[in-house]
Order: structure tokens, then sequence, then C-alpha cells
């Protein structure tokens, strides 16, 4: 693969340089605080700049949801052969990825610091919420339509959709719990040990399926 141009770096330098002036203000006094204005004004560059890279306001704080999509599908297109889905989507979330990435610069006490950060703005913000729910549910239909093509199965096949989602919603239940960790002042390093903990307890019960999962006892 050749590298990019002298044109495309500068265009990356310049999405990245937005992006990250965007989180530090976001982090500093809140999402729905920060107008597009302000964060143009702050990188140096027209407001029509930022909307050229990022469409709206929060796609600049989820923009690193793009390559999470992409290494998402990867894992399950790339899987090696005899393996499951289900195997290729829980090794790509405990192989530091997904909720599991947590290793910045400056050991646990940053990581603490900016898993707290991070959470603090997405739960305090609606919009961030309502968009968080909105990307991961095309999330979910890239996984499906994925899944589809790689079973031969027809594209709106009701199976593929529950696999993608379910695949999708033991991350989401995993990101919850980082955050309720985050929240009650864990460190990130407890909660990086709790999340693996979680979900290799959660891929264990979707690999036995669900057959046998909360049968009622009899007389109850």
């Amino acid at each position: 693969m050749s590298e990019p141009g002298l044109r495309e770096r500068k265009k990356q330098r310049t999405r990245q340089l937005i992006a990250d002036t965007a989180r530090r203000l976001f982090a500093e006094r809140g999402f729905d605080q920060v107008t597009v204005m302000e964060i143009a004004r702050e990188a140096e560059v027209a407001p029509a700049t930022v909307f050229n890279y990022f469409p709206t306001k929060e796609d600049l704080f989820y923009s690193r949801l793009e390559a999470f999509e992409d290494a998402v599908l990867a894992a399950i297109r790339d899987r090696a052969p005899g393996q499951s889905m289900l195997a290729a989507f829980g090794g790509f979330l405990l192989d530091q990825q997904g909720v599991l990435a947590m290793n910045f610069p400056g050991g646990d006490e940053a990581a603490t610091a900016q898993v707290r950060t991070v959470t603090r703005v997405i739960t305090h913000s609606p919009a961030l919420l309502a968009r968080e729910r909105q990307v991961f549910d095309d999330y979910a239909r890239a996984l499906a339509a994925l899944i589809a093509e790689d079973t031969a199965a027809e594209p709106d096949d009701v199976v593929c959709r529950v696999v993608a989602n379910t695949l999708l919603g033991l991350h989401r239940a995993l990101i919850a719990y980082v955050r309720e960790q985050a929240l009650a002042g864990e460190p990130a390093s407890r909660i990086r040990e709790g999340v693996r903990a979680e979900a290799e307890r959660a891929i264990a019960l979707l690999e036995d399926g669900l057959g046998g999962f909360g049968v009622r006892a009899p007389g109850l």
C-alpha cells in the first residue's frame, strides 16, 4: 500500500487537530456547553472546515468509532478457518480492543482520569447518548449484512440480525459496566480486570447457548 501524499497527510493532520481540540474542550466544559464556532476558533480553522470533516458536532466526539466499526467487521470477515463468529468477536474484545482499550500514556492514573472524563462527558449529554444509540444501530445493520453475506443468507434474514445485535449488545453491556465502575471511582486497572472477567463470563454463556438460562425452578 502506497503512503498518502502530502495533501492527504495535511488533511489527516487537520482532521486530527480539530478532533483533539473538540475533545479537550468537551472534557473541560461538557459537550453541550461547547459550540462548533468555539472549536473552530480554538483550532484556528474556519467553521466550514470543521463541518467538512465532521458533519455534526456529535461526530467530533465519536470520530474514533469509525475505526471501531471497521475493526469489528474485519474481525468477523477475516476470522480463521474453523473459528466461529462469536469466537472472533470475543477475541476482538479481549485483545485490548473495544472496551479494554484503556492503555493511555502515563500509566493507570492517567487511564483512570481519561476513562472518568469520557464517561462524565457522555453520561451528562443526552445528545451524545442518543447519537451513540444511533451509531450502534447502524453498526448492527452493517454487521447483520456481513453475516448474511458470509453465511449466504437472505439480506433481511432475522437470525443474522439477532446474531449481530447479540454481539454488539455484549459490547454495549460491557461499556455500561465500564461507565458504572468509573462513576463509582474504580481505577482503570481494576475496571479492566472486571470487564475482562464479565466479558469471558458472557461469552461462555453465549457459547453454550441460552437454552438453560433462566429456567424457572419447579414450584416457583
